[in-house]
């Protein structure tokens, strides 16, 4: 399961493009997809893997074509090989006779440099034509399906028709991946179903427009992790609206965070932590949470390629005595702080021991070096420093 994100930058700023680029690898996007909609944006293309090879950083980058994407492919050799994959919109590549060649041309391109196709249905841009098509057969039916029925039905038909056509003009079935993506959740989760039992293609999961902060958050998790939990979908995008001034790599944590907590991969350590209550008045168990979260997240880049298994590791940070222990005990590393009128002490315990009993002001920098020392002595070196 490969995470995947997107930038937002103008392509044409070659640098400024490059550095987020640099920014979603390091935060964990395993793949980029960049928007190549302009004769200049198609030549900025080989200028950023310039720089990300510059920068040490080796991301496949994905160009997102609209349009005038057979021209661009055609007139820009250099962006045509240097991309790692094509996206096509089917419902964007021209209209009538036009569609058909145009589309027929990026497949061909695709070809010439075997590079994979993502076809990427959006409701938002689906082909007018035939939506029209799925219409008229459908109110031939005694029994008409549903305005929403009727909607999924073309979503699907128009990737399994452009999977089909690009198989006939010689890209092969395994360099094919398809998307269907809609905003609603239910959505969602029926046309993926759909596509799966259909076709046996790679599939790239993902809201088309998830919305903004806890919002975006959930809508993309309760959608993909139920079609997860059934084991479809081989890529994954959450496409979060940005918070003014936030960060675009917000949108990898969550993702990776997804698949961790559905058990299907392990990006980094997860700290599990009390919601807190009446007992623990003091809001240092959730500062210390807080802060060691961002340590390991920050070290992971670090530990990642020092250590084997780390980023399995679990840590609790835990804020009174009533599930303190316990919660300590399950994790590879806990800690138990004092709650409201508790003795002041905070026991450690390190695969299920305590070890030590932390008391005083320096609690959260001895504890920080508590797990530093775990992870040094307790995940196998991978090669001498």
């Amino acid at each position: 399961m490969v995470v995947q994100s997107m930038t937002n930058t103008d392509t044409v700023d070659v640098l400024k493009t490059a550095i987020q680029c640099a920014e979603l690898a390091r935060a964990g996007s395993e793949l980029v997809r960049i928007t190549v909609n302009t004769p200049e944006a198609a030549a900025a293309v080989p200028k950023i893997l310039a720089h990300l090879h510059t920068m040490g950083v080796d991301v496949p980058l994905i160009g997102d074509f609209h349009y005038n994407g057979h021209r661009l492919l055609a007139d820009h050799p250099e962006c045509a090989q240097g991309l790692a994959k094509y996206r096509i919109n089917p419902g964007n590549v021209g209209h009538g006779r036009k569609r058909d060649e145009q589309f027929a041309q990026m497949i061909e391109i695709a070809c010439k440099y075997d590079k994979p196709v993502r076809i990427g249905v959006n409701w938002g841009s689906l082909d007018q034509d035939l939506l029209a098509r799925i219409m008229d057969e459908n109110a031939s039916r005694a029994e008409p399906k549903d305005a929403t029925e009727v909607m999924r039905e073309a979503m699907v038909t128009s990737a399994l028709e452009s999977a089909a056509k690009a198989e006939e003009l010689g890209l092969s079935g395994d360099r094919i991946i398809l998307s269907c993506k809609v905003s609603g959740v239910q959505d969602l989760i029926a046309i993926y179903r759909e596509l799966s039992r259909r076709s046996d293609y790679p599939l790239h999961l993902g809201l088309t427009e998830a919305g903004m902060g806890s919002k975006g958050i959930v809508a993309s998790t309760a959608a993909m992790a139920v079609l997860l939990q059934e084991g479809i979908g081989d890529t994954i995008r959450v496409s979060l609206t940005p918070e003014p001034g936030g960060k675009r790599t917000q949108e990898v944590i969550v993702a990776q965070e997804m698949l961790q907590t559905l058990g299907l991969r392990a990006f980094t350590p997860m700290v599990a932590a009390c919601p807190g209550c009446g007992r623990t008045t003091s809001t240092f168990f959730q500062e210390l949470a807080h802060s060691i979260q961002e340590h390991v997240r920050s070290k992971m880049p670090q530990w990642r390629v020092e250590y084997d298994g780390v980023e399995n590791m679990t840590l609790a940070i835990m804020g009174c005595i009533v599930n303190g222990p316990g919660e300590s005990k399950h994790a590879n590393i806990g800690i138990s702080l004092p709650g409201t009128g508790e003795v002041p002490a905070a026991p450690v315990f390190e695969d299920g021991s305590k070890t030590v009993t932390l008391r005083g002001e320096h609690i959260a920098e001895e504890f920080t070096a508590i797990v530093d020392r775990y992870v040094a002595r307790n995940y196998r070196r991978k090669f001498a420093t």
